[in-house]
């Protein structure tokens, strides 16, 4: 077998910690029949290509509003201003587009004094920004936390924790629960014992932390895998101006595309946003042409090839 080519078990596995970021190798190797030593060296394996699980937080559940910032600069600047969006942690993701000049970023922000701090004074005082739109996520139909790069890897689409931005009142988070965001963003399938020992608290205690926050849809865990290493080497942003009517339904039925890893309603002139992972231009073609194209109330499109990843999969602020 080709060590850099993930073959059946290894994408079995992908999409089973896809759907529980914590299940036991135990249950993954009684699904596939081979041995659990088997299915904990595929893991690892796959960890040294450069799979990650990590827990992070809803941003509703938490009080945090997500925006997503397109911001347009000169070619010269895209690499730095991108260096110091990532470095702020309110920031999720960052990501440069269209030939170098385009940016996106995903902000959490908890009041308009934060929001406003970012939009209306450092980034219009920086120079060789030529223009910044921010949109504020309504409601997201997949990938609730945002990270465009957890791509599901079967046609039927997978379970996800929805952040649909329903009024509801943010969850009150202890101490116990703070550590174990952190150390979960470290690694979402730390074991049982060393969450107790990181928060001072018993097994059994923590097990029921962890409990609540998965019931309550305040934690998610994110399977990152780099899709080159399964065959898709084109990731894009679709922005789509779709009729108020039919938003709901493109936006439900995004959801159900494999290869769309985000989809989310969202203000603005383009009142719909998705990032989608392709194998090749022919195969972004053909699914904007047989799949897309089918969808009802669709006014206009646009799509924006990623070129360059700066930071994904970083936690919300809690």
């Amino acid at each position: 077998m080709d060590h850099d080519i993930p073959d059946d078990l290894d994408q079995h596995l992908l999409r089973t910690l896809q759907l529980d970021g914590r299940a036991p190798f135990s249950r993954i190797a009684r699904d596939r029949s081979v041995s659990e030593r088997t299915v904990a060296r595929r893991y690892q394996r796959l960890r040294a290509l450069g799979l990650r699980v990590i827990g992070q937080p809803v941003s509703s559940r938490l009080g945090l509003t997500r925006w997503l910032l397109r911001l347009h600069c000169t070619p010269d600047a895209a690499g730095a201003i991108a260096e110091a969006l990532a470095r702020r942690p309110d920031t999720s993701w960052v990501t440069v587009a269209s030939g170098g000049t385009e940016l996106y970023c995903a902000l959490n922000a908890r009041t308009a004094e934060e929001r406003n701090a970012l939009l209306l004074e450092k980034l219009p005082r920086t120079p060789r920004v030529l223009s910044v739109s921010a949109h504020c996520m309504m409601r997201i139909f997949v990938g609730a936390t945002s990270t465009w790069h957890a791509t599901r890897f079967e046609p039927q689409g997978t379970a996800a924790t929805v952040d649909s931005g329903a009024a509801a009142a943010p969850l009150s988070l202890d101490a116990t629960d703070r550590v174990l965001f952190t150390e979960l963003a470290r690694d979402g399938r730390a074991p049982l014992p060393e969450l107790a020992a990181a928060a001072n608290r018993s097994p059994s205690s923590v097990q029921r932390h962890l409990d609540r926050l998965r019931r309550e849809g305040a934690l998610n865990l994110s399977v990152d895998f780099d899709p080159q290493l399964l065959g898709y080497h084109m990731a894009t942003r679709i922005w789509l101006n779709v009729t108020p009517a039919h938003l709901r339904i493109v936006g439900e039925a995004l959801a159900t595309h494999s290869q769309i890893a985000f989809a989310a309603a969202i203000t603005g002139t383009s009142n719909l946003v998705a990032s989608g992972i392709f194998r090749d231009p022919a195969d972004l073609y053909d699914y904007i042409d047989q799949r897309i194209g089918r969808l009802p109330g669709i006014q206009g499109i646009e799509t924006a090839p990623t070129l360059r990843e700066v930071k994904r999969l970083a936690p919300a602020m809690t």
